[in-house]
């Protein structure tokens, strides 16, 4: 598959503070979920494909181009959707929304042109002469997604897209990310902490943490790493039955009040489980493969990474 990011040994510091730590990534064409724990370095790492930092170590090529040479010509091929608010206050939508197709190129009436259809396509066509200042929150994150598309990039940034909107909106917001990835003209990669947010659009994940590469997986392979994990709940344990279960190496968890989870060592038969229910008198009332979701793999993934 075409390759759209190779990233080699990147790093990069804030001061004494190091936010990315040797990254290498290689991403092929498509939409690519961004996890990490806040902090975790995925803001950064979006600056840095968009060339607003320049790496302190370390080689890139994002379609093509050298992530340190010709950096204003790299972003206007990338559309760039920031958490942060990003507009002129005294100008209406449309004016913002061609101004910055103009600023990425684009001829002044072509761009005034695409302005207005990409703020049609995004649902704001009957708001479009409206001052932005006087949008709400859900309007504004159309209004940065309209602009991240208006100069029509191959590659997409989307950082936390639905913050702050309610349901439906947010609903919305995801069903046109869906729409923009089903076209296949532009490769995507969407931030967000809201992990089914991400579980709804990608297929493909990218986990960071602590400024490096926790995992890069499909959220159907991150899953299926946990098919041995286990819910159980008992009565009449009195705590002998889930103590003896820890001492032979299982890993044991509450996850809510009296449910368990628990996870054999390597090679370990369920056959002990039930023998040790029976030395110690536990009745098991339910037991069950655990229905893994992806916030249970993140975890997983994160708590590895940190060597827990």
């Amino acid at each position: 598959m075409q390759e759209i990011i190779r990233l080699e040994n990147i790093r990069f510091s804030y001061g004494s503070v190091e936010a990315i730590r040797d990254v290498s990534l290689t991403l092929p064409a498509g939409i690519f979920g961004l996890l990490g724990p806040n902090g975790a370095g995925k803001t950064t790492l979006m600056k840095l494909l968009l060339g607003f930092l320049r790496p302190d170590a370390g080689s890139g090529v994002i379609m093509g181009r050298s992530l340190n040479e010709k950096r204003k010509e790299l972003r206007r091929s990338i559309g760039y959707m920031p958490e942060s608010d990003c507009l002129v206050p005294g100008l209406d939508a449309v004016s913002l929304t061609a101004y910055l197709g103009e600023l990425s190129g684009m001829p002044r009436q072509e761009a005034m042109k695409r302005a207005h259809d990409v703020l049609y396509y995004v649902g704001l066509e009957e708001s479009r002469y409206r001052q932005v200042e006087t949008y709400s929150t859900g309007m504004k994150q159309r209004l940065k997604l309209a602009q991240a598309l208006v100069h029509d990039p191959r590659l997409l940034l989307l950082d936390e897209p639905t913050s702050g909107m309610d349901p439906a909106g947010r609903k919305e917001m995801l069903e046109l990310i869906r729409d923009i990835a089903r076209k296949g003209s532009m490769n995507i990669i969407l931030s967000s902490h809201l992990l089914p947010d991400i579980e709804s659009t990608c297929s493909q994940v990218v986990i960071m943490n602590r400024g490096s590469i926790a995992a890069e997986e499909s959220i159907a392979g991150l899953k299926k790493d946990r098919r041995n994990v286990f819910e159980i709940r008992v009565v009449a344990d009195g705590g002998g039955f889930f103590a003896a279960l820890a001492a032979s190496g299982w890993q044991v968890e509450e996850k809510d009040q009296g449910l368990y989870q628990v996870v054999p060592p390597e090679g370990e038969a369920l056959g002990m489980l039930f023998r040790a229910a029976r030395e110690h008198g536990a009745q098991i009332r339910h037991f069950r493969q655990s229905r893994t979701s992806l916030e249970d793999a993140f975890m997983d993934v994160i708590r590895g990474s940190d060597g827990n």
